[in-house]
This record gives C-alpha cells, structure tokens and sequence, in this order.
C-alpha cells in the first residue's frame, strides 16, 4: 500500500571496480522517480518524497489502466520523450495547481512511464525476491513495446553498460544504473550503484548570494556564487550557481569579494532590477525548484573565473548545482564561452526503448 520509498542507488566514479558477471545495468532515465500503484481501476502515482503525482499525469493514469497487470507495483521514472531526447524543463511544468492547465499539458506534453523494478504482482509482494527474478517477472508482464509504458532496457554485459555510457547521454540519459543479481528491493536504502558524467567547466563568477542559517538569518557570509558563460552574441547567459562552501570558506570569499561589488546599471545581467532597495530577479527568472525561494543576489564585477565540476546541462544551464574545483587566475572571463562545452552525440530514444519516442 502507499506510500513506499523508492530504492536508492549510491554514486560510484567508474564501472571498473564492479565484479564482471554479477550486476545488471540500465541506462538512468532523467525524470522523475515513480512507484506506480495499480488495484483494477484504483491507481496512484508515487514520488520520491512519498506525495502522489497523480492528479499532474492523467494521461499516465488511464496509460496504467491499459497496460499495467490489473493489480502491481512497480518503481520507474515519469519522463516526456521528445524527437530531440528527454525534456525534463516540459516535465517539471507538467507540476501546476490549475486542474486546466494540468488538462493542457497531457495533451500537448504527453507523459510516458519507464519501469524497471517490481514490488508487487496480484496478491503477492515480490521485494524479497532478487532482483533477477523480479526483472524477468517484470518484463513478462508489461507490454512489448507498450505505448506509454515501458520495460526500461538492460544487460549484464559491461562492455555493452560502457558504450551506453559514452553513447546514450545525448538522448538525455545522464548516466548507468548497477544492480545486483541478488538484490532484495530494500526501500530508502541505498543499495545500488549509479554511475553519472563528471565534467568540468571555466565559468565567470557574476555574483553572488547570502548565506542564510536555519534561523532564516543572513550574515556576512557567502551561500552560493553565480556562474555565467559567453553566449555567440557576446552576452554573458546565466548557468547555475556553485555552493558548499565550509564556513571559513563562505567568509573568506565574503570579505574577498566586496571589491567587486558593482550594481545592476553596470552588471551585463540586464533582467535584474533594484526594487525597494533589494537586488531581486525581475519575474520569470525564479527558482527552477521553489517558487517561493528568495533568490536575490549581489552583483559582481565578471572579473572572476572558477573551474567547476558538473554533470550534464539542461538546455543552457547545468542541470545540478555545480561543485567547486579551483579558481583560474590565467582564464580570461571572455574566454569562458558554451564552446568549451563538451557536446554529447546525438541518439534516437526509439533505438533505446521501442516507442519512447513516438506519441502514446
């Protein structure tokens, strides 16, 4: 019964140190995660944080209706297909209060569900079985292809895991999944193994933002630096931010920083305003995560180059929050341009997973 916490997978750097012939790999779908719930006509959509998704995919509930076994449970990912690869911008608005607007976006930006774990089949919770027989009990019951539903693909050859890491990240994949053969299904444990793409990046710093405690409190401290790339047309585009700092870190970099403390009139960013004296993003430029989040910053002088580690990017901005690597003292900021970007190979999800791709 709802809810259950997902499995989790712990990062690992490389597939190397894995035991040939003991784990089972599939490509990391970038979505959302979703333990599906189906009893007859009864269906609801899990989340990773336990509250359900259901009333934001209609489409996916009737999909369920259609496709699932008349009573399981099985863990995937909610992700839209595009001819262009995985679109997780179209998936994150697919999350809006307006019943009407939820009722749009089904049917202009359609999702799709990728499985690849079962908990439950009819009468009988199957988490204790290892994962090899779950996943062959998976496949047997889920349609081949199916039109929104789908049986996530998988290998237990490595050299095959390898090349789907290198090859699949330009249809939006971010990575590989390991499991092993014996693995009970253990909720909110992290008990496999996820390996993603570590790159790295010289961006401009163009400002930054206070550190606040837990109290809510801002003092003279840095919370995170704002990160900026040369775009073809010259203007400096907005990419993420970096953050993490230890505290004696936070403080340095407050006190270093202030003599590049400029304002909006003369800071390339020209979708920021001052407004009742804060420094506040016009609207439209919010928080991709929080609504509601405070994401007011301090502008810099684009003086400041820093190295960053990143995963992958999510149209022209990092997908996650970058980590900190080194400052670059010999980089110009007007050689930190997309260029320097590494540009994944382009791949067709129908040639990953039949179907994918095409409109349920």
């Amino acid at each position: 019964m709802p809810p259950v916490s997902p499995m989790l997978a712990k990062a690992i750097p490389s597939l190397d140190k894995l035991a040939v012939g003991e784990f089972h790999f599939e490509p990391k779908f970038d979505g959302f995660r979703s333990i599906v719930f189906r009893d007859g006509d009864e269906v609801e959509l899990g989340s990773r944080n336990e509250k359900p998704l259901t009333r934001y995919f209609p489409e996916l509930v009737e999909a369920v209706k259609a496709e699932f076994p008349p009573r399981a449970v099985i863990d995937g990912e909610i992700v839209i297909a595009t001819p262009g690869g995985l679109d997780f911008e179209a998936l994150q608005q697919r999350i809006h209060p307006a019943a009407s607007r939820v009722k749009l976006l089904s049917e202009t930006t359609p999702a799709q569900f990728v499985a690849f774990d079962l908990l439950a089949l009819d009468d009988e919770d199957v988490t204790g079985r290892p994962f090899r027989e779950r996943r062959a009990t998976l496949v047997e019951t889920l349609p081949d292809p199916g039109r929104s539903v789908h049986a996530t693909p998988a290998t237990d050859d490595i050299v095959r895991a390898r090349r789907w890491f290198a090859e699949l990240e330009g249809a939006g994949l971010d990575g590989v999944i390991a499991k092993p053969f014996g693995l009970a299904y253990q909720p909110d444990k992290r008990v496999m193994f996820k390996i993603k793409h570590a790159r790295t990046a010289d961006c401009v710093v163009a400002g930054y933002r206070l550190y606040r405690s837990a109290k809510g409190g801002a003092g003279d401290a840095i919370g995170s630096l704002l990160l900026g790339l040369y775009a073809e047309d010259g203007q400096l585009a907005s990419v993420g931010v970096v953050g993490s700092f230890p505290m004696a870190t936070r403080k340095a970099l407050y006190a270093e920083l202030q003599p590049l403390v400029t304002d909006f009139e003369h800071h390339p960013w020209s979708w920021a305003a001052l407004e009742a004296g804060a420094r506040t993003p016009q609207a439209g430029q919010g928080s991709r995560w929080n609504n509601g989040k405070d994401l007011s910053f301090v502008p810099l002088r684009p003086e400041r180059v820093i190295e960053v580690k990143y995963d992958h990017m999510e149209g022209t901005r990092f997908r996650h929050t970058a980590q900190f690597g080194r400052w670059r003292p010999d980089r110009t900021p007007e050689s930190c341009t997309y260029e320097q970007l590494e540009r994944p190979l382009t791949y067709d999800l129908t040639d990953i997973v039949p179907g994918l791709g095409r409109a349920p």
